[in-house]
């Protein structure tokens, strides 16, 4: 224990931090919302899921609420949900279309968003009915940036 004391001393020093993972990952080629979801769009079709960043506050997911594929998703309103240890938090649709296909994996291994949250852990694909939508989401950079200024309050 006395080495783990001094090894956080020390990093408290440094400014970094020797308990958490360190700054969550952001994917480039990805867009983001200010809910923390990410969408890859290739053409008019995105996959969506949740950050790295939401996953890491939400702590171990336990339990994941899809839609029905058909469904539609409207930017910026709920589609379902993600049951963690500590809450339940919406999963706003970044973008606006029909979902074409739901991760049936996270009903068996939920935890997917825990440890694979940008490729095994996606959560829905949808047909973007809005493809100017896209522009008003964040990049990689600015949702850093966003992470970072959130976390200080």
């Amino acid at each position: 224990m006395a080495s783990r004391f001094w090894a956080s001393k020390a990093a408290s020093y440094l400014k970094i931090s020797t308990f958490n993972r360190g700054f969550a990952s952001v994917v480039k080629d990805l867009k983001y919302a200010e809910s923390h979801e990410w969408v890859k769009v290739s053409g008019n079709s995105a996959t969506i899921g949740i950050t790295d960043h939401a996953q890491d506050h939400l702590g171990d997911v336990v339990y994941v609420e899809l839609p029905e594929v058909g469904a539609s998703v409207t930017q910026g309103n709920s589609f379902g949900a993600v049951e963690s240890v500590k809450a339940t938090s919406d999963i706003n649709s970044p973008v606006s279309g029909k979902v074409v296909e739901v991760n049936e994996e996270l009903s068996s291994s939920p935890g997917l968003v825990n440890g694979s949250p940008y490729e095994n852990g996606w959560i829905i694909k949808v047909e973007i009915s809005d493809t100017n939508e896209v522009s008003s989401l964040m990049d990689s950079e600015q949702y850093s940036k966003f992470c970072e200024e959130e976390d200080k309050h």
